[in-house]
């Protein structure tokens, strides 16, 4: 057996036409198969990946009025 990992621009007509072509040998159960789909496993961050307490102190910080505006022109005077 001979794995082969491939790079694929799905953009591009050869991108589409090999993509094309591995899922008709899939389909067919002829031998070929695909271990890692890198474009379907991309990590999804929901709302449980932050820290409750992060959250909190975040949007408290939000809604307080003693906070400081900084601009790019007052940058680097507020370091």
């Amino acid at each position: 057996m001979t794995t082969i990992t491939l790079k694929i621009n799905e953009r591009t007509k050869a991108g589409k036409a090999i993509l094309s072509l591995l899922n008709f040998f899939t389909s067919k159960e002829v031998g070929v198969e695909i271990l890692k789909n890198e474009k379907n496993n991309k990590k999804i961050i929901d709302e449980n990946t932050y820290n409750p307490e992060f959250v909190k102190m975040v949007l408290d910080a939000s809604k307080s009025k003693n906070r400081t505006t900084v601009t790019s022109k007052n940058l680097w005077q507020s370091i």
